[in-house]
């Protein structure tokens, strides 16, 4: 174990594939990492988002597009008062996802810019999922009339969507799948990523990295993420290790981090 600590700023311990031994895991999580953001994606796991929330986790609350098609005034209440507790960080995730289409599109335009309006208001970031639907996403994101801040998760466009995310002033977060054998358009796109405007996460528990590809991804396993990250960019892994904890005080609005 390295002297230095990596952190997790995507992790979805709420879910129920750490049914069995979430405490187990958080534990050992903490015990080899700085801190960790646990992302909500519909009020429930946002509801249990919030409960996990102590002095080194960290907590989103959000309607993803998968779960757009429930995103009525009542839910969208109910994420407003889960943003307003202590310990919560950010909106999200939220955003588009059109490969899957678990929600009709139309509906997952609507939340997303209800939230982005949310976020507005309540002067939060946001945590952005975005899936094969980049030209929808960007018309949403600049013709909102505050300009969003925050994070473009488990990024999965091309060096061309990075850079225009970097327009946006988003901060640009990768996953397990960067390092892939396959993933070559996303480390092309990683490395247009300046190095003070880059993230690690997990996405727990999925998209495990190389070499425990195929595993149930726990937070920990970002230290292979940032590893390749920093190997791409020819610098230390604890000086990467030290960016990524910077870059997310500032993406997130962390004023300390514990």
């Amino acid at each position: 174990m390295p002297e230095f600590r990596w952190v997790d700023t995507h992790c979805h311990l709420q879910h129920a594939a750490f049914d069995g031994d979430r405490a187990e895991v958080l534990e050992r999580s903490l015990a080899q990492l700085d801190w960790l953001i646990v992302i909500g994606d519909s009020v429930a796991s946002s509801e249990q988002g919030c409960a996990m929330a102590g002095p080194r986790v960290h907590a989103t609350v959000g309607i993803h597009p998968h779960e757009a098609k429930h995103a009525d005034a009542a839910a969208l209440e109910a994420i407003e008062t889960l943003a307003r507790r202590e310990g919560v960080c950010a909106i999200g995730e939220i955003g588009l996802d059109y490969h899957y289409d678990f929600s009709p599109r139309d509906e997952q335009r609507s939340a997303f810019a209800a939230q982005l309006d949310l976020a507005a208001r309540l002067d939060m970031p946001i945590v952005i999922h975005c899936r094969e639907a980049e030209e929808d996403l960007a018309a949403l994101v600049e013709s909102a009339p505050v300009r969003p801040r925050g994070v473009m998760h488990c990024f999965g466009g091309d060096a061309a969507f990075a850079e225009r995310c970097l327009g946006w002033g988003l901060y640009i977060s990768f996953a397990g799948n960067v390092t892939f054998s396959k993933a070559q358009r996303l480390r092309d796109a990683a490395a247009v990523v300046p190095v003070d405007r880059l993230l690690v996460e997990t996405d727990s528990p999925y998209l495990a990295p190389q070499p425990l590809r195929g595993k149930r991804c726990e937070p920990p396993y970002v230290q292979y993420v940032g590893e390749a990250i920093a190997r791409l960019k020819g610098i230390s892994s604890e000086t990467f290790a030290g960016h990524v904890k910077e870059n997310a005080l500032r993406a997130l609005g962390l004023s300390t981090r514990a």
